[in-house]
């Protein structure tokens, strides 16, 4: 059974106030960390399953312009690859009015408004990516910060000690680690969650890429 004197609340209770602000601060950023990975998880699962969606609608779907008017209308459910194809549409058919007959300007208008298009969407996915990798990189240097700190505190409390005995030093280093593994707590998970998304994100913004490229061949082969 585990000493009061060394338990985990009994350490954080007694360390210095300022490994204490530095225990606070570890864990107001975990806390915002794991928020963080909550919501992107959920975001790029919907994002993923509502571009296999538009995907299987766009390729069984011969008549693009109803695709395009039920999107419009919201008879569809829309998503990241079903804005970007709309982005291209609608410029697509406003060129063709403004320009009959003017095929490169046609698909140079979809290129450019669905690549506009695909930068949004891309922001939107990658949002809080970077805090994820600042808080996964931060963190362990933070806690040290506190350990380091704390150690000094613990071994200058030993100046008024005739004797110094590991008993006597051990609580305030304990005290000081605690900070290193509440700094280790926070950045762990974010490492992995920044990793995992960012590879998702990547996935998504390929199959974007490749979306585009062929969505403009069936532009200009239906613009001929």
């Amino acid at each position: 059974m585990q000493p009061e004197e060394l338990s985990f609340v009994t350490l954080v209770a007694h360390a210095s106030l300022l490994v204490q602000l530095v225990m606070a601060l570890l864990l107001g950023i975990s806390i915002a960390s794991w928020t963080a990975i909550f919501r992107k998880w959920f975001q790029l699962r919907d994002a993923s399953r509502a571009t296999d969606r538009f995907e299987a609608d766009f390729w069984k779907d011969h008549d693009l312009g109803a695709l395009f008017e039920q999107l419009r209308e919201g008879k569809r459910e829309s998503g990241s690859l079903a804005r970007i194809f709309e982005a291209g549409m609608a410029e697509f058919l406003k060129t063709r009015q403004q320009k009959p007959g003017d095929v490169p300007a046609m698909l140079d208008g979809a290129r450019r408004s669905m690549r506009a298009a695909y930068q949004r969407e891309m922001d939107q996915l990658e949002a809080q990516l970077a805090f994820l990798a600042s808080a996964g990189s931060v963190s362990p240097y933070i806690g040290l910060f506190g350990t380091v700190w704390g150690i000094m505190h613990a071994f200058r409390g030993l100046a008024n000690v005739q004797q110094a005995t590991l008993a006597s030093v051990a609580p305030g280093i304990a005290e000081a680690l605690v900070a290193t593994a509440i700094g280790l707590f926070a950045a762990i998970p974010a490492v992995v969650a920044y990793n995992r998304f960012a590879h998702d994100a990547d996935r998504l913004s390929t199959r974007f890429d490749t979306f585009i490229d062929e969505f403009l061949n069936i532009l200009q082969r239906r613009a001929h």
